[in-house]
């Protein structure tokens, strides 16, 4: 059944639009268990309703015509206990709901699974036979598979609209897709689908502007291709003749009356030439990888290679095609900083991306450049979504396909009330954040490029609490050397002078490597990252804190930091190369102070060792991010759980509690520098917890420094004490934008879209 089960697969894979992939289902599913019976109900949420929206066995005319209520018959209990229902008397059970007309009656095996696609119900799929038997283990477990296979398939249909049909005059159901928030703020504006060169997975479905001039790109790539295979036989011409007769099969398999006919076909249907060459070539490829004989299944890597030459002429010669709309959100399954550079920065107010986390080049670059951008939303169709109207809420890592009038009036309003927003607080950029009952906490920012500087200087920040250097490492080809380092420091240093600038020690690993320096790992995140990079390699870290002592001369606002430790015995031996580094820079002649050192609360591990860290260096900073995914055991960059992750979960908050609590005990200061900082909600939290200072990213700190003006910290402490008996985050967080909105603070709690939950 796994030949069987991968053949399938591909057949739904290559399906070119929803019922195709429900008929090869039922027809495949049939064949492969012996069934007499194979039944696809989808449930439609508006209407509490199930339909027969694919099958093999019924009469033909019973599909899109066959209903049944939420909780009737025996799909219905399917749906109602979401989980498969195995019966060898489906008549005989007392939900059983005969359906009329179809020839229902005659069959008394049923066996039916339910579809699930991130705990929404999409439908059933059903087997039934004639003869009374239970379906076996084996058989349940294989079709338990086909409904996993096909939710993903109801779900890219859905973003399509293509689930339900709708009747004329009645607006499409929008969907959400979730994905990592990669830079705050919310976009409204058509998709435009950039696909790297010549990669025909990637290559989205459009329809053709001109035939005719798509015919001709065509046939001249094909040439173009024609050419360079005659060449290449003439410069491999001492080859013997059989090696040499690879160079005919390529051309004959390019001929006008093989590939290259049923591309121009399907141009000629209306697709323009990249999307009906990736169909074409898809198909081959299928069908080879299908065959028994392992000498044609490696005819496919022939049929793909050559797809590829003849996408990268069509791609030369349509690459100045691309129009971008007024407001362009961009979509792409890997977005890259180069791809941003294509992009008039005018028209671009979104970016969404199926692969990549919060971390990404591409992340980092939108959140200095301010624009709202949702990573990891690996289940959008991203291939289908040009032209379509996207709204991007970067603030909660959601992207809206097919939106309603009502949701686009709803962000929009967010979208102008937010521009407004951030134009009445620049008032606020060269005053203190104090509380109106003269608390004082000072708000630093997150940095890593020199454009986060600039808009962080512009926005009044007090001093740097995370200078993120491994950003530097991350955009070249090689290790940096002490000198261009030290150029990079003494840059930021000397823009935020006097103020401190807390620089960490680099912190590869996890989400973020260097193409030079590779890790592979099945676990990064539990594996060889930051201070365990660095103390493994002290050539590294030596040079790295030579280059910020001397980038300091004169100046003497450093502050180095060292991220994930996990025990004393990492903190006393980077203390010790910290202070060899200093003796070698101050033998060089230079006179260099010796600046606070501090460590990065980031893992359980390090929670219970405050006190230890506390009475070894000079201050403390939190990681919220990776503190809370360590806690829940949540990667923070995966979609798939994202729902799970919670800053506000009751550990968390505890653990927060422990550490400030405890690093005050040893009179030592303690800052935190993760996501939670720049959270205005979550910001009256820590305000009230006592952590020293907040540090964020710049285009948050108006917000937060607007909030904590606004509020006075015995009501912040009060809100604190209230949620801090609270055992459910989203309660935690409903309370504390409850508190907010009494205190007439509701500009800074974001625009939920009342369909979603809390």
């Amino acid at each position: 059944m796994l030949t069987t089960l991968r053949k399938i697969v591909q057949d739904v894979g290559a399906a070119r639009d929803l019922q195709t992939a429900l008929d090869v289902i039922v027809r495949s599913v049939r064949v492969a268990m012996q069934t007499e019976v194979c039944s696809v109900y989808l449930y439609d949420e508006e209407t509490s309703r199930y339909t027969l929206r694919a099958n093999e066995g019924f009469k033909r005319e019973a599909v899109g015509k066959v209903t049944l209520g939420r909780s009737e018959g025996l799909v219905g209990q399917v749906g109602l206990r979401e989980e498969p229902i195995n019966l060898d008397d489906a008549p005989s059970h007392p939900k059983y709901s005969h359906i009329k007309g179809i020839g229902e009656e005659d069959y008394k095996s049923f066996l039916g699974v339910p579809i699930i696609h991130h705990r929404n119900l999409l439908g059933v799929l059903v087997v039934q036979h004639k003869a009374q038997r239970c379906y076996d283990e084996g058989e349940e477990s294989f079709l338990v598979t086909m409904s996993a296979q096909l939710a993903g398939v109801i779900a890219h249909a859905e973003a399509t609209g293509s689930l339900h049909v709708v009747p004329a005059g009645k607006q499409k159901k929008s969907v959400r897709f979730n994905g990592v928030a990669g830079a705050p703020g919310v976009a409204i504006g058509v998709a435009v689908v950039l696909a790297p060169p010549a990669d025909l997975s990637v290559v989205p479905e459009k329809k053709a502007d001109d035939v005719e001039a798509e015919l001709t790109l065509f046939n001249r790539a094909l040439e173009a291709v024609r050419k360079d295979m005659r060449a290449t036989a003439e410069k491999l011409s001492d080859l013997r003749p059989e090696e040499q007769a690879l160079f005919d099969v390529y051309l004959r398999m390019l001929d006008d009356k093989a590939l290259g006919a049923e591309v121009c076909k399907l141009i000629k249907a209306g697709s323009w030439a990249q999307g009906a060459l990736r169909q074409v070539v898809d198909e081959h490829v299928r069908h080879f990888e299908m065959m028994d004989d392992p000498y044609l299944q490696e005819r496919a890597v022939d049929v793909r290679d050559l797809g590829r030459r003849v996408l990268s002429y069509l791609q030369e010669e349509e690459q100045v095609s691309i129009t971008y709309p007024g407001k362009c959100v961009v979509v792409s399954e890997e977005l890259t900083p180069a791809m941003l550079g294509e992009v008039p920065r005018e028209s671009l107010v979104g970016l969404v991306s199926v692969l990549g986390s919060g971390n990404s080049h591409v992340a980092i670059l939108a959140r200095a450049m301010g624009i709202p951008t949702v990573m990891g939303a690996v289940d959008l169709p991203y291939d289908r979504m040009a032209g379509r109207e996207l709204i991007v809420d970067g603030n909660l890592g959601r992207v809206y396909s097919s939106p309603s009038v009502e949701m686009l009036r709803h962000y929009q309003k967010v979208v102008d009330e937010e521009e407004q927003f951030s134009k009445g607080l620049e008032s606020l950029k060269d005053k203190q954040c104090v509380t109106p009952d003269n608390y004082r906490i000072p708000l630093w920012v997150n940095t890593g490029l020199m454009t986060d500087t600039v808009r962080s200087l512009d926005h009044g920040a007090e001093g740097v609490g995370l200078y993120r250097t491994e950003v530097p490492f991350m955009i070249r080809e090689r290790f940096p050397s002490e000198l261009a380092q030290e150029k990079i420091y003494r840059e930021q240093l000397a823009a935020f002078a006097p103020r401190p600038v807390t620089m960490r020690s680099l912190d590869i690993g996890g989400d973020k490597s260097l193409s030079y320096f590779p890790i592979r790992e099945d676990n990064p995140f539990l594996g060889w990252r930051g201070i365990r990079v660095t103390l493994d390699h002290p050539e590294i870290f030596l040079v790295q804190v030579r280059a910020m002592l001397k980038a300091s001369v004169g100046l003497d606002n450093l502050r180095i930091m060292l991220p994930m430790v996990t025990g004393v015995s990492e903190v006393e031996e980077a203390l010790h190369l910290v202070h060899r580094a200093h003796h070698e820079v101050k033998s060089e002649g230079l006179d260099v102070l010796l600046p606070p050192i501090g460590v990065m609360i980031e893992v359980p591990a390090a929670v219970y060792q405050v006190r230890d860290f506390a009475r070894r260096v000079d201050f403390l900073s939190v990681g919220s991010n990776d503190l809370t995914q360590y806690i829940l055991a949540v990667d923070r960059n995966n979609p798939r759980v994202a729902d799970l992750y919670h800053s506000l979960h009751p550990a968390v908050l505890q653990a927060l509690q422990k550490i400030v609590h405890d690093a005050h005990q040893e009179g030592k200061p303690v800052g935190i520098c993760g996501e939670m900082a720049g959270d205005p909600a979550a910001a009256v939290l820590l305000m009230a917890m006592g952590y020293d200072v907040l540090s964020m990213n710049a285009t948050q700190l108006l917000k937060v420094k607007w909030t904590l003006r606004s509020m006075k910290r015995s009501q912040a402490k009060a809100i604190l004490d209230d949620v801090m008996t609270m055992d459910n985050p989203r309660i935690i967080r409903s309370t504390l934008e409850l508190a907010l909105r009494k205190q007439g603070l509701d500009q800074v709690i974001g625009g939920r879209w009342q369909g979603d939950p809390v």
